[in-house]
């Protein structure tokens, strides 16, 4: 298939390879623990069709989402598999302790080495209550240090904090660890401007914001310091989709999550629609606008079209990786197409 070679600047036929990002939905009439298992479940599916990563999310105060805590359920997914690389898609940092974060993820490293990547990003993942009790400090901004705290994570990931830092004699333990790799994730050219000047690498999620996502990620590459551990720019792209064996049965599945989004985010959105509740719904003309702008962004179709859609999609963004979410109401039906994906692409 074409693909991207940065080094010679042209279109030419190189291997696309294919990740899995997997934010836990929880279906009606089925619970957060079961959307857990089929986490692990398709963690392990997804390695034996040669996906190449399993990045899970993080998101709070809702019913429909099951991942809040990504640390764990990279720990459970890394023990469930055993080749895959495992991440988070990502840590909310702006919740968090650096030390915190980096002692996390470099005890995961211990566990599983070489396996683990650490994804970080700066939106709240929730209602702003819900990001209060998270910092527990009621009125303040948990992005307002985002950039000084990515900088102090890196120190302590590599032990290298800068000197008359207030930490600087502190380490993050377990040494002797290989040190987790660590994305930027995110949807502006904010986030990209970050990745590039802290010369990280960078995963744009084009399944939130589909607009101008090839010209963020060309500025993060103009715009990339290299950095001791990333010496080039490296981009992922993060793409919606719901493939079925055929366009009628994935637009049909599709319906879920369209409806879906069209309620208030937090625990007043609940769990997915099947696909027969949301084909019942009578939509107003504005939710219908709203939803089919949410469908412009998620690439749905049979095998064919999928594997055209996002062969292009790379090509556009000239990326040689594409991180897969996939959000519907039936496990069975998630995990079909993953597999259709996966044999529109060969992967093995």
């Amino acid at each position: 298939m074409q693909g991207y070679d940065a080094r010679r600047g042209m279109m030419r036929p190189v291997a696309l390879t294919l990740s899995v990002l997997d934010q836990s939905p929880v279906p009606e009439g089925s619970t957060a623990a079961e959307a857990l298992q089929q986490t692990l479940a398709l963690a392990r599916a997804a390695e034996a069709m040669g996906f190449r990563r399993y990045w899970v999310a993080e998101h709070h105060g809702t019913r429909s989402l099951a991942a809040t805590s990504p640390e764990v359920l990279v720990g459970a997914v890394a023990a469930a598999t055993s080749t895959i690389r495992v991440g988070s898609g990502g840590v909310l940092l702006s919740h968090y302790s650096p030390l915190k974060v980096a002692e996390t993820f470099r005890t995961l490293s211990a566990l599983h080495p070489g396996r683990i990547d650490l994804g970080v990003g700066r939106t709240p993942g929730a209602d702003p209550v819900t990001e209060a009790a998270l910092q527990y400090l009621p009125g303040v901004r948990g992005d307002e240090r985002y950039v000084d705290k990515v900088v102090d994570l890196i120190g302590f990931l590599h032990d290298g904090l800068d000197p008359g830092h207030p930490f600087e004699k502190v380490r993050a333990m377990p040494d002797g660890v290989i040190v987790p790799r660590l994305w930027m994730l995110g949807s502006s050219s904010h986030s990209g401007a970050v990745a590039a000047y802290l010369g990280q690498p960078f995963a744009f999620a084009h399944f939130i914001t589909p607009e101008f996502g090839p010209q963020v990620v060309a500025a993060y590459r103009r715009g990339f310091q290299p950095s001791e551990s990333a010496p080039a720019p490296q981009a992922l792209v993060a793409v919606a989709v719901m493939c079925a064996d055929t366009d009628a049965e994935a637009r049909r599945l599709a319906r879920s999550a369209e409806v879906w989004r069209l309620r208030p985010e937090g625990t007043e959105r609940g769990p997915l629609p099947s696909p027969e509740d949301a084909a019942a719904r009578v939509l107003t003309d504005v939710e219908e606008a709203k939803a089919a702008q949410a469908r412009a962004g998620t690439i749905v179709g049979d095998p064919a079209h999928v594997h055209a859609e996002l062969t292009s999609l790379a090509g556009s963004f000239e990326v040689d990786e594409l991180l897969v979410v996939t959000v519907c109401h039936d496990p069975a039906a998630r995990l079909r197409s993953y597999e259709l994906i996966a044999e529109a692409f060969g992967c093995s």
